[in-house]
C-alpha cells in the first residue's frame, strides 16, 4: 500500500480595510519620522535633560545629549518601524516592537529637539509630574467608556459626564465645604447622565451615538444656564472653592527622581490607579465582569442562559458613570477650583473616547493610552517657557490631533465588542 503525501499551502489573504490601515498606519509613521529627520538638522548644539527640578533637595545629574545625532538616530529608528509596518511583511509580535519602536523614538527625539532648541534644559521631572496631573481625568473617563462599551452601549457622552460632574462638584463644594460631598456630588451627576444613556438607547432603542450627541449638547445648555442664573449672580457663595492640594506619601516622596513624580499627587490621581486595577479585576476576575463581556460580544446567547441582559448593561453603564464623574470632579475641585462657564472640560471626554478605541477596550491598555494623551497634553507646559522655534499653540494642539487619528482608525485595525451599538430586543 503506497502512502501519498498531500502538501498543502495556505496563503494569507489581506481583507481591504486591513491593507487601508496598514498603508495609512506606515505612511503616518513615515510621514513621522521625515519631519523627524528635518527638525535634526535645525538644532546646532547638545540637549540637556534634567532629571530633577531646581527646588529638590536631592540633585540628580543631568543628561547631556548631542542634539542633530541623537534626533538624527530616532528619525531613522521612527523611518525604518513605518517602512516595516507599511510592508505588511511583518508578524504581529514584530508589529507591536515596530510600533514601541517608533513611539520611542519620536519621544526621544522630540525630547532632545526640545532640549537642544533652548538654552534651557528640558526638565523630565516635571514632564511627567503634569503626565500624571492631565492624565487623571482620562483614566476616569476611559474607566467609564470601557464598563460600557463591554457591556455593548456606545458611550460618547463622556464630555456630557465630565461637565455636569464639574459642575456640581464646584457648585456642592461652594455650599458644604466637603469635598466628600463634592465628589458624591459630581458622582451622582455622572450617573444621572448615564441614566439618560441607558433609558434611550436599551429602552426606546435610540441610536446610541445619536443619544450621545443629545447628551453632550443637554450637559453644555445645563450647566450654562444654572451658572448664568445662579452661580453668576452671586459668585462669592456659589462659586468660592478651594481646590485639592497635592497630597505626599511619607518616606517614598522622598525617593530621587520617582518620588516627587509618583508620590507627591492629588488625591484623585491616586483614586485613579487604584479605580484601574478595580475595574480591571471586575472585568476580567469576576463573575459579573464575565456577563458584562458576554452581553456585549453576543446578547441574545447571554439571553438563553438566564443572563438578565439590559439589566447587565445598565449596571456597566451606571458604575461606568460614577467614575466619569469622578474624572469630572477633577476640573474644579480637583485641580483649578471653581467651575468657570467657558467649557472646563475643554474636549477631554472626546480625548477619552479615543483613548478607549487606542487601549482596544482594556482597562489596563487604556490606562497606558490615556498616560500617552496625557503626556502630549504636558509638552505644550514644559515647553512653553523654553521658547521653541515652533508655537506653543502647535504643541496644544497634539493631543487632539492624536485623537482624529485615533478615531479615523489608523492606530492600527481595533476591533470592538461584537454587540457594541447594537438594539437588544428579547426573543419570547
Amino acid at each position: 500500500m503506497s502512502a501519498e503525501t498531500l502538501t498543502v499551502q495556505t496563503r494569507h489573504v489581506e481583507s481591504p480595510e486591513a491593507r487601508s490601515q496598514r498603508l495609512s498606519t506606515g505612511i503616518l509613521v513615515i510621514v513621522i519620522g521625515a519631519l523627524l529627520a528635518i527638525m535634526a538638522f535645525t538644532v546646532h548644539h547638545s540637549g540637556i535633560i534634567a532629571l530633577s527640578d531646581a527646588f529638590d533637595e536631592v540633585q540628580l545629574p543631568r543628561i547631556e545629549l548631542p542634539g542633530t545625532p541623537t534626533v538624527l538616530i530616532s528619525a531613522l529608528l521612527v523611518l525604518g518601524a513605518g517602512i516595516g509596518l507599511l510592508s505588511g511583511r511583518l508578524s504581529h509580535r514584530l508589529r507591536i516592537v515596530a510600533a514601541v519602536a517608533a513611539g520611542a523614538g519620536v519621544l526621544v527625539g522630540f525630547v532632545v529637539w526640545a532640549a537642544a532648541s533652548s538654552d534651557l534644559p528640558f526638565t523630565l521631572t516635571s514632564q511627567l509630574n503634569l503626565t500624571l496631573e492631565y492624565a487623571t481625568p482620562l483614566f476616569f473617563g476611559v474607566l467609564g467608556g470601557v464598563l460600557a462599551e463591554r457591556a455593548g452601549v456606545v458611550n460618547i457622552a463622556i464630555e456630557g459626564q465630565f461637565l455636569t460632574a464639574a459642575f456640581a462638584a464646584s457648585l456642592t463644594y461652594s455650599i458644604t465645604k466637603s469635598f466628600v460631598a463634592a465628589l458624591f456630588a459630581a458622582a451622582l451627576a455622572s450617573v444621572m447622565m448615564s441614566a439618560v444613556l441607558t433609558l434611550f438607547a436599551l429602552r426606546y432603542l435610540v441610536d446610541h451615538v445619536i443619544i450621545g450627541v443629545v447628551i453632550n449638547v443637554l450637559a453644555t445648555g445645563l450647566t450654562g444656564f444654572i451658572y448664568q442664573q445662579l452661580v453668576a449672580k452671586d459668585p462669592g457663595t456659589y462659586s468660592s472653592v478651594r481646590p485639592m492640594l497635592p497630597i505626599s506619601v511619607p518616606g517614598l516622596d522622598k525617593i530621587p527622581f520617582l518620588g516627587p513624580i509618583l508620590f507627591t499627587q492629588r488625591p484623585l490621581t491616586y483614586m485613579a490607579f487604584v479605580s484601574v486595577a478595580l475595574v480591571w479585576f471586575l472585568l476580567f476576575r469576576t463573575k459579573w465582569g464575565l456577563r458584562v463581556r458576554s452581553v456585549g460580544e453576543h446578547p441574545h446567547a447571554a439571553d438563553t442562559v438566564g443572563i438578565p441582559v439590559v439589566r447587565t448593561k445598565t449596571a456597566a453603564v451606571l458604575l461606568g458613570g460614577l467614575f466619569a464623574g469622578l474624572g469630572g470632579a477633577y476640573f474644579t475641585i480637583g485641580s483649578v477650583g471653581a467651575f468657570q462657564d467657558n467649557n472646563p472640560t475643554a474636549g477631554n471626554g472626546f480625548i477619552a473616547l479615543a483613548a478607549v478605541i487606542m487601549g482596544r477596550w482594556h482597562p489596563v491598555y487604556r490606562a497606558l493610552t490615556a498616560l500617552f494623551f496625557g503626556f502630549a497634553r504636558a509638552l505644550a507646559q514644559t515647553t512653553k517657557p523654553m521658547q521653541l522655534p515652533i508655537p506653543s499653540h502647535f504643541i496644544e494642539m497634539l493631543p487632539y490631533l492624536a485623537t482624529i487619528i485615533a478615531v479615523a482608525g489608523l492606530v492600527g485595525r481595533v476591533r470592538p465588542p461584537a454587540a457594541d451599538g447594537a438594539h437588544f430586543v428579547k426573543s419570547h
